[in-house]
């Protein structure tokens, strides 16, 4: 007898069959089953070969767009003012002038409050004196306090501003704000100055007058009230002033000494006394030997010599250097006002 051979299967196919070449065509005496179970082994394996090349080429497909919309975003935040010429100097093109245009640039005006301390004073004075005739020239809305200690009185305010007269509601018709233009730039103030010395008409006189003046200092359109009426405070701290070419507080500082001397004893207040207009004509026209109290900013003079013919008494040698010396001091401001 032959012996007896053992028949099994191996566990794994033969290394000849993962290698062999892939026929088309079944055989043809291979058995249908057959051919059905080797067809689907090749495409289970080819899904399997496919899959991790899929999940790759989609790996680096959301790499390259991750990176294009970096790249992307990046380049249109540097590249913004080439694309929009004067973005990132806006403010500075609105302000500037437009080409061919005359005008120089105006720049907002410097808004300046009093200090607690100063409106402490201020507010003192009126508490003393309400009932009581107020005029201040500017307006702030911290101002709105002393029309409100003065309800029995009357208080006017002059401003040149339409835009902060037209957010203005008063409801007592004894207080009342109105318009007033001012055409002296602050950059004049030295000449003005000079011309109102050696003019005999802005010396005192009645305010009454002031509008048929002849003295370039005097505001002849102010409401008629204004000159009509006696004033115990007065209060200067308009208009505005903060560059050469915006008006100046000459005018103002001059009107208020002469309506102060109408009254047997008046009051008057001026701000902004670090800046060298308002130095300059308060010691000009409301004089050192009125200067009553200073507080800050705030210097408050008290007028009593109403039927003098000058604005200061004669004063001693020291005085008159004193003088001097601010006159000096005020050609140099003056010429810093204009370089500016």
């Amino acid at each position: 007898m032959p012996p007896e051979v053992l028949h099994f299967r191996p566990l794994l196919p033969p290394l000849v069959q993962l290698s062999s070449p892939v026929t088309t065509q079944p055989q043809e005496n291979q058995p249908s089953g057959h051919k059905v179970s080797q067809e689907t082994k090749r495409m289970g394996l080819t899904k399997r070969e496919l899959i991790p090349i899929l999940v790759l080429i989609l790996s680096v497909v959301s790499v390259i767009r991750l990176l294009s919309i970096i790249v992307s975003t990046s380049s249109s935040s540097h590249g913004s003012s080439g694309l929009y010429p004067g973005t990132q100097h806006r403010s500075f093109t609105l302000n500037a002038p437009e080409t061919g245009s005359s005008k120089k640039p105006r720049r907002p005006p410097r808004v300046t409050t009093l200090t607690k301390k100063e409106f402490r004073v201020l507010s003192n004075l009126i508490a003393q004196k309400v009932p009581c005739n107020i005029l201040i020239f500017g307006f702030h809305s911290q101002y709105l306090t002393l029309s409100s200690l003065n309800a029995d009185g009357s208080t006017i305010f002059l401003e040149d501003d339409p835009h902060k007269i037209s957010k203005v509601r008063f409801t007592s018709n004894n207080t009342r704000i109105y318009r007033t233009e001012y055409n002296m730039s602050a950059k004049d103030a030295y000449e003005l100055l000079k011309e109102a010395r050696q003019n005999s008409a802005c010396a005192p006189t009645n305010p009454k007058m002031l509008r048929k003046s002849k003295c370039k200092l005097a505001l002849k359109n102010l409401p008629a009230e204004v000159y009509e009426k006696n004033w115990d405070v007065v209060v200067v701290d308009g208009p505005n002033g903060d560059s050469p070419e915006s008006p100046g507080r000459m005018a103002p500082i001059y009107t208020a000494s002469v309506l102060a001397r109408a009254a047997n004893v008046s009051n008057v207040v001026v701000h902004d006394v670090d800046r060298t207009i308002e130095k300059w004509f308060s010691w000009e026209f409301l004089c050192d030997e009125n200067l009553l109290h200073s507080k800050g900013k705030l210097w408050h003079f008290r007028i009593n010599h109403f039927h003098s013919t000058r604005f200061c008494t004669d004063g001693t040698q020291t005085k008159q250097k004193n003088h001097s010396a601010r006159d000096r001091d005020s050609k140099t401001s003056s010429r810093d006002l204009k370089s500016q």
